[in-house]
């Protein structure tokens, strides 16, 4: 017998967050661009209302922000939260993986590796750079969950969130992904052998270098 997967309902809000998000970090909303609620609201055919929740969400993810007499706009790029998101990440990143290697089985490696090959046959079609970001994270992730610290998840779910369109610029204007998955399979390696110190090394180096990359762009986009 066939058990149908059951349905999703979203809210109105849930599903202005949702667009709102990919068009911000897609850059279709570019970084400063005014957010307007009642041209937003018609175009999306729904009230006021969902779409000013929306906006609070997002700017409690960081992609949107509210200025006195200016309403809502979308986050300019910035060095400075690079750099300060970046170095966030390594630093809880680093020491999540490694409380999660020493707790770390089969299944965690095996689904990690997973998500590796997946994240591989995204590299063949640009057109999927959205599905590369999410693949990335969620490998990350999937690392961590042996060290059982929700809450740090929860953490670094929003510092990758903040970090998203900045990931989206490296993975659009460098070609420097081939060596991210080279990373990636050298991090997997030695979370197998159980190597602390050389994963959480390898680890804070692929974040703070891939913060180097993108400081560069946005430094050149800025100027």
């Amino acid at each position: 017998m066939n058990i149908s997967a059951p349905v999703v309902h979203k809210t109105r809000t849930q599903v202005v967050v949702e667009v709102l998000r990919e068009k911000i970090l897609s850059g279709e909303i570019a970084a400063g661009m005014p957010l307007r609620q009642s041209p937003l609201a018609e175009e999306m055919n729904v009230s006021r209302i969902p779409v000013r929740e929306a906006l609070l969400q997002l700017e409690a993810e960081g992609l949107v922000k509210f200025e006195a007499h200016k309403g809502a706009s979308a986050t300019t790029l910035s060095t400075t939260q690079v750099t300060e998101l970046f170095d966030l990440r390594a630093l809880i990143e680093s020491d999540l993986l490694a409380k999660a290697i020493p707790n770390m089985t089969a299944v965690d490696i095996s689904e990690a590796e997973n998500t590796l090959d997946r994240l591989d046959v995204i590299l063949q079609d640009k057109s999927k750079i959205e599905d590369w970001s999410g693949l990335n994270s969620q490998f990350h992730t999937r690392l961590y969950q042996a060290a059982n610290r929700p809450h740090t998840i929860e953490v670094i779910n929003s510092l990758h969130t903040n970090c998203d369109r900045y990931v989206r610029l490296q993975l659009i204007l460098t070609s420097g992904i081939p060596k991210a998955q080279q990373d990636h399979r050298q991090l997997l390696k030695y979370c197998k052998r159980g190597d602390v110190g050389k994963a959480t090394a390898l680890l804070k180096n692929h974040i703070l270098n891939a913060a180097e990359e993108i400081r560069a762009l946005v430094g050149k986009q800025a100027g």
